[in-house]
């Protein structure tokens, strides 16, 4: 089973006022939650980072996997504020709605094996006043959390990487990234839109997003070229963690023992 709703971590961490405010990381409980996270993501997403959103008029990211997610939070308890989110989409619930939203991007036929163990992850984002390493900490935390409390073995979740600057970035982080990282040929996925990777000169720099480096730190591996997701305007980077990579070292680090 997940954590419990009132299972929370704590830190103490410089934040948005140069203080030292106490974060706060927990699964939503309320309809009230799971709002203050949609419009989150609505900051980051929509108008930080340009995505086209089919929202309507409301200040919100909602798409039809919300209402059949898990959403975990990361608040300042000063404000009571969201200033960080992942939502979980967990096997029996990517059953029930008939897949899982990578499938939009990726053909995860050759991951059939893994999907009664297999949790999706994804709107990952950290409010731009946070973006100090707490917020991702306390979120890893809890997810890993939720994925021991679940028994569940592999964890699949989608890195973007920004292509405004004509996908130059994009392409050098994955030729950067693809002779150290990339899963076996039984794990490997093929994009819907793949991203021209020949026709784009690489960047001369390589600079892996933050979550990215999170996420090949745990032990995740990349299963294949990146999807170009139009609307976001993003390559994303298909990622596979198994738990057993994680799970000694997490317990070691993060898990408390009884006293």
């Amino acid at each position: 089973m997940p954590p419990r709703k009132d299972d929370m971590r704590q830190t103490g961490q410089t934040g948005a006022s140069g203080a030292h405010p106490k974060l706060r990381v927990a699964l939503a409980s309320s309809a009230q939650d799971v709002l203050n996270a949609q419009h989150l993501r609505y900051q980051v997403f929509g108008q930080e980072m340009g995505a086209q959103l089919n929202t309507g008029n409301a200040l919100v990211d909602v798409d039809r996997f919300d209402p059949h997610c898990d959403h975990l939070l990361v608040r300042d308890e000063a404000t009571g504020e969201v200033v960080g989110t992942y939502r979980i989409l967990a096997p029996a619930k990517a059953k029930a709605i008939g897949g899982y939203y990578a499938e939009s991007e990726f053909d995860l036929t050759r991951l059939a094996a893994l999907r009664d163990g297999l949790v999706e992850v994804g709107r990952s984002c950290v409010h731009p006043r946070y973006r100090n390493g707490a917020v991702i900490a306390l979120l890893w935390s809890g997810l890993v959390d939720y994925m021991i409390q679940g028994g569940y073995a592999f964890l699949m979740g989608c890195a973007i990487m920004p292509m405004t600057d004509g996908g130059h970035a994009a392409v050098a982080t994955f030729d950067y990234l693809k002779a150290q990282h990339m899963g076996p040929d039984e794990w490997r996925v093929v994009p819907h839109t793949r991203v021209p990777l020949e026709s784009i000169a690489a960047a001369p720099t390589v600079q892996v997003p933050p979550l990215l480096r999170s996420y090949l730190r745990a032990g995740a591996c990349i299963c294949g070229e990146p999807a170009w997701d139009a609307s976001f305007n993003t390559a994303d980077l298909l990622l596979l963690l198994p738990m057993s990579r994680i799970e000694a070292r997490y317990r070691r680090h993060f898990v408390k023992r009884p006293a």
